[in-house]
């Protein structure tokens, strides 16, 4: 067997819906799927998200507070006023500044930034940088990605003489702050017909509005932002990160070439993919290490120099990211597995001085992925006896609600069912981890804290063909509500497969089923070339590609997990030398030895210790994967192994340092000719003369001595001091009732079977003697 490393989901589609799919809409069998999967039960309800124009753009002024925020910014345009943009410090925030500064200055605004740095103002609205703004003669502030939570800053802001106009995406309190004007998708609720926009799709509607006319330029900054910000790409959003891609992969600004060449994304294949893994980290990196302001600069470089300089510092800070993510990471480990008080615990809470506010949400998020529990991770300040930090949580446990629960000592939080941020006394964490261990226990299960993997597209090889997964793209983007699906080839063989890349740890194959095969590669898993077999029947996921090699396009899945409910074979025969394949072995083990010279042989050179059976009543308590050093005696004795143990990996090595298969069984010629010989030699010295006989009569000299064995045992010969004599006058009896030749005879027979059988045979040998047994 091969354990996924997740509990696989796999839900099965309708076909019907899938033929009408089909047909409804000319497309392959995988995008039908796909679509299903994606809760479309109709042809006509598919189409409106294939075929998306720009109707799927709601009138800006649909928003509340929009007619008011135009008058009130065309009035300090005609006026002269100095406008702040007033940003946030995530690709969000930073893309939403980068949108309204491009708006306002086009239409010969005098107006500047500022995004506050997350360390020294934190989140939001911030009284000391809307105090600096006055004095710097600052008369109307527009924030952007933020404000709907700053109320006593907007307060401050309205004390001293300025306007403010909000424009925000994040929930509303139930009081909203003091602004001149408010533009929120939810606010009032109900009022704009979509209201999952980002916080850069807000300021694209007003710049849409400010503009008169769809600012076709300004998709590219609203895309980044959107994918950025993970809000469901549906209605407006999918409409305005589709339009923003084809814009960047043509797009003539600067910072779009420079960014690509940080990256090594080719502009004309840029995704949401490339946005997500490769653009967005970095827009987010400046701000998690310090000011963001050189991301909106970036954004706005006008020429070749400063975009390179630029996007050369937001890779600098990202890879900084990353090494302090690692670090940070690596200690939080560390703490989980020598703490039984944090690892003990249904939710793990971990606290350390100096760990780095603005990426431990990163952190958290990577913990949940190795140990599947609700997380929070925590940097404690000294100085002020804080703790301050992110929390991410699994399906089941509503981290905000819980966190709630403890409003005493938690008097700063804020977040969502799956994620959230606070603040409180560093010296209740221990008594929050204990607290929320409590709360877990109560609502979380043993299946729950299993990790899950939905797997919603179940697909043949003959459907993943370079056409089908070409068309799949067109059904993009893929994201946050419109997920990117999970492709399961369930019961299929490898053809073949070899160990690539210079560690050797990526593994390529080639998958089979009764209708075809494709190509695979499983980075990172090297260790399942010695987990597979052939001849298995195996399921893989992961996600379908297309590979362009010289010209030529051939599909290929990049397989993220494999399994398997079949026992499996090892074929180590031959392999004496334990060095080639020990390292193999899985940590739990039986080693299996049936002859005690074998046990000896291989003592001191295996991990694990090596369980000696010489009869059938020490057959017990073996793990569910055995090697097989040797032989047994009779065929029987492994027959009941198996039927005890049931395993699910068999390694046979079957070491056999004197083979009676390749020495053979002598004929009756033999033995009659060999008695003759021994007949007219009374007192033969065999053991003198065993070579120079072995030479005249053409056998083996161990058959020479088994043929003495076999004469001695029926009593037609003697043996004293060496010495063989033939007795007289002994009764006939058949050569195979002594138990050495049955002996022989059996070890023959084994040893055809299973040391010198093809591969094929010696698998259907043990199926033969497992099919009794269920391994599902």
């Amino acid at each position: 067997m091969i354990q996924s490393t997740k509990k696989w989901v796999v839900e099965q589609p309708d076909e019907d819906l899938i033929k009408q799919l089909q047909s409804g809409l000319n497309i392959s069998s995988l995008a039908a799927k796909i679509l299903s999967a994606r809760g479309y039960s109709s042809s006509e309800q598919a189409k409106t998200i294939i075929n998306m124009d720009e109707s799927n753009l709601h009138d800006p002024y649909l928003l509340n507070g929009m007619k008011e925020a135009v008058e009130r910014i065309e009035e300090a345009l005609n006026s002269g006023e100095k406008i702040l943009i007033y940003g946030d410090y995530d690709a969000d925030g930073i893309t939403s500044t980068t949108v309204m500064m491009n708006v306002l200055l086009d239409l010969g605004a005098d107006v500047e930034y500022c995004i506050p740095n997350r360390f020294t103002h934190g989140y939001g609205p911030h009284e000391e940088l809307f105090r600096e703004a006055h004095k710097n003669g600052v008369q109307l502030i527009i924030t952007v990605d933020n404000g709907i939570s700053g109320i006593e800053p907007v307060r401050v802001a309205k004390e001293l003489g300025m306007d403010v106009i909000v424009t925000d995406h994040h929930e509303a309190g139930e009081v909203l702050p003091p602004a001149d004007v408010i533009i929120h998708p939810r606010v009032p609720e109900g009022h704009y017909p979509f209201g999952e926009l980002a916080g850069v799709g807000v300021a694209f509607k007003l710049a849409h509005a400010l503009y008169g006319e769809v600012p076709d330029h300004l998709f590219e900054f609203a895309a980044i932002g959107t994918i950025a910000d993970l809000v469901p790409l549906a209605g407006e959003n999918r409409y305005i990160v589709q339009q923003g891609l084809k814009q960047l992969k043509s797009s003539s600004n600067p910072w779009v070439r420079a960014l690509c060449d940080v990256t090594s994304v080719k502009q004309q294949e840029i995704d949401e993919e490339a946005i997500g893994f490769y653009f967005a980290p970095r827009l987010n990196a400046i701000g998690r290490l310090g000011d963001a302001d050189p991301g909106v600069a970036f954004l706005m470089s006008e020429n070749d120099g400063d975009a390179a300089t630029g996007a050369k510092l937001l890779n600098q800070k990202n890879v900084e990211r990353k090494e302090i993510v690692s670090t940070i990471t690596d200690q939080a480990i560390e703490m989980i597995e020598n703490d039984p008080a944090i690892s003990n615990s249904l939710v793990l809470v971990l606290a350390k001085e100096g760990w780095n506010a603005g990426v431990i949400g990163i952190v958290a998020s990577r913990l949940v992925e190795k140990y599947y529990r609700p997380t929070i991770v925590l940097s404690l300040d000294p100085v002020k006896g804080t703790a301050k930090g992110s929390g991410r949580s699994i399906e089941g446990f509503h981290l905000y609600n819980e966190l709630a629960k403890n409003r005493e000592i938690l008097p700063h939080f804020g977040g969502h069912p799956m994620a959230a941020g606070m603040t409180f006394a560093a010296e209740h964490v221990d008594e929050l981890r204990s607290r929320l261990h409590q709360q877990a226990s109560k609502c979380l299960t043993d299946e729950m804290l299993t990790p899950k993997l939905s797997i919603d597209v179940p697909v043949e090889i003959s459907e993943a063909t370079v056409e089908a997964i070409e068309e799949i793209k067109q059904l993009g983007p893929f994201g946050t509500g419109f997920a990117k699906p999970n492709y399961a080839l369930q019961n299929v063989q490898v053809r073949s497969m070899r160990k690539i890349g210079a560690g050797e740890n990526h593994l390529k194959l080639e998958l089979e089923d009764a209708h075809g095969f494709i190509d695979a590669i499983a980075f990172s898993k090297g260790y399942l070339y010695d987990e597979i077999t052939y001849g298995v029947n195996l399921s893989f996921v992961g996600d379908l590609q297309i590979n362009e090699w010289q010209g030529k396009k051939k599909a290929q899945l990049m397989i993220s997990d494999v399994k398997t409910n079949e026992w499996q074979l090892y074929d180590y025969r031959g392999k004496n030398q334990v060095q080639k394949w020990v390292h193999s072995l899985p940590k739990e083990c039986s080693i299996i030895a049936f002859q005690h010279s074998t046990k000896e042989c291989f003592e001191g050179q295996m991990a694990n210790e090596i369980h000696l059976i010489t009869n059938e009543d020490n057959i017990s308590n073996l793990s569910a994967n055995i090697l097989l050093l040797d032989l047994p005696k009779s065929a029987h004795t492994l027959e009941k192994l198996i039927s005890k143990n049931k395993p699910e990996r068999v390694y046979a090595v079957f070491y056999t340092p004197e083979s009676k298969y390749f020495n053979g069984m002598p004929t009756r010629e033999h033995f009659g000719w060999y008695y003759g010989f021994l007949k007219k030699r009374p007192n033969f010295n065999l053991q003198k003369h065993i070579q120079q006989l072995a030479q005249h009569i053409g056998l083996n000299g161990e058959v020479i001595k088994f043929m003495t064995n076999v004469f001695f045992e029926l009593g037609f010969v003697t043996i004293e001091n060496g010495l063989t004599t033939v007795n007289n006058n002994v009764p006939k009896r058949s050569l195979s009732e002594a138990s050495v030749y049955q002996q022989r005879a059996e070890q023959i027979e084994l040893e055809q079977q299973l040391l010198y059988a093809p591969y094929i045979e010696l698998k259907q040998w043990f199926k033969e003697r497992m099919k009794e047994y269920n391994y599902s």
